[in-house]
């Protein structure tokens, strides 16, 4: 497979942490594609950029953003929870967008670039089901075909979202080889994608694969942070604050999350990831500790695999962050030290979702939960100001959460 993205280089830029224009953040990023897929990749990474700065685009896209979407999302202080913790805790409510999670801000951006491109069929991947049930949500809204591609493992333990995509008029196709997870459903996606280039456009839904997606869809998730400094201005008078906190499997909630915090030093990021049954148990996907420097659904990250180069199959309780590596980005702010990664087991982040929803009355989505667990491994000091990005809510999870309730429910 040839680096696309290595091609036609302009200026390499070292000045932040956003993508260069080869396509790379760092060591990090790329484009590793078949060359079946080469005018696709090739036709979005040379219009992406100017397409999101038409007056016609960004119309449209804010637009659906507050009326379809139902942003911005509050910025709400969890007086509680910040006495518990013994700090100021601010949560981003993106569980309060239209489909209950983040993906909808990507997915309503990615669908008007489709538009835009002449594509008349949309595929996806899903693995706890949000960004499936949100393309299927998009797609149902311009009138376009849906083929979502689902772990057979993750059909069963995300049933209900599975039905929403089904209900807004999707075709959702198991992945039955490998885990059965995430990773195979990519893989799925990849193939049908290769088999259908002229008139399929590939709804990534993480800051994974190939150059542009992984800045594409940082883009379309930055209105995240970009809320959050106007929010927090209001609510404390100040624009940053001093740790920004999210659940990371791919990362497109995280990267959102980031985006404008990047070149703000002062700002501490933290990347949370699953551990699942423990980081050193076999069962994990605590990629930032067990990963290495390989290529992975198009570009060069961090991924669990063997020496010779296979993929170690990852885990976890919750059906988006098993994944067995992470976006490029959040692989170079973890490598270069700027974000600090915490692995969360899953009775960490059961304890952590069900406490939660006691004491705030909010019950979030298992890959969100995770980062609220790491709240008690961390330092930090009581004047300190504390976001975390509440991705998604959990109603998908309740089957899950049902079968731990004798246990957590205390």
């Amino acid at each position: 497979m040839a680096d696309i993205a290595r091609k036609n280089t302009l200026s390499r830029t070292t000045s932040s942490y956003q993508v260069d224009d080869s396509g790379y953040y760092g060591e990090f990023g790329g484009a590793f594609i078949p060359e079946m897929l080469h005018p696709n990749v090739e036709e979005l990474r040379n219009t992406y950029l100017d397409m999101m700065e038409e007056p016609n685009f960004k119309k449209e896209f804010n637009a659906l953003l507050k009326d379809y979407v139902g942003r911005p999302t509050p910025l709400y202080f969890a007086k509680r929870l910040s006495e518990h913790y013994n700090a100021k805790i601010y949560l981003k409510r993106e569980d309060l967008c239209h489909t209950g999670a983040h993906k909808i801000n990507n997915t309503i951006g990615q669908i008007l670039v489709a538009k835009r491109l002449g594509k008349k069929r949309i595929i996806a991947e899903t693995g706890a089901g949000q960004h499936g049930v949100a393309t299927a949500t998009v797609c149902a809204l311009m009138g376009i075909e849906c083929v979502v591609y689902m772990g057979e493992v993750d059909i069963a333990r995300q049933a209900p979202n599975v039905s929403r995509m089904k209900m807004l008029g999707a075709e959702v196709r198991p992945a039955t080889s490998g885990s059965r997870t995430l990773k195979d459903a990519t893989n799925e996606a990849i193939r049908d994608w290769i088999n259908n280039p002229e008139n399929t456009h590939y709804i990534i839904g993480s800051v994974v694969g190939p150059h542009p997606y992984p800045d594409m869809v940082a883009r379309f998730q930055s209105v995240i942070s970009e809320e959050c400094i106007w929010q927090l201005e209001a609510a404390e008078n100040r624009s940053y604050p001093d740790i920004v906190m999210a659940c990371v499997g791919g990362g497109s909630n995280a990267a959102g999350m980031y985006y404008h915090y990047l070149d703000h030093p002062e700002v501490r990021l933290i990347a949370v990831e699953a551990a699942g049954l423990g980081v050193d148990s076999g069962e994990s996907a605590a990629t930032s500790v067990l990963g290495t420097k390989g290529i992975i659904h198009g570009s060069r990250t961090l991924l669990m695999q063997t020496p010779d180069g296979q993929i170690v199959e990852p885990y976890s309780i919750s059906a988006g962050l098993d994944y067995p590596g992470i976006g490029p980005l959040h692989a170079h702010l973890i490598s270069t030290k700027r974000a600090e990664a915490i692995s969360i087991t899953d009775d960490d982040a059961l304890t952590a979702a069900f406490f939660l929803s006691r004491i705030e009355g909010i019950i979030p989505a298992l890959e969100t939960a995770h980062a609220f667990a790491a709240l008690k491994y961390m330092d930090y000091r009581s004047t300190d100001v504390i976001l975390i990005n509440l991705s998604g809510r959990g109603d998908k999870d309740l089957d899950t959460y049902i079968k731990y309730l004798d246990r957590y429910a205390k």
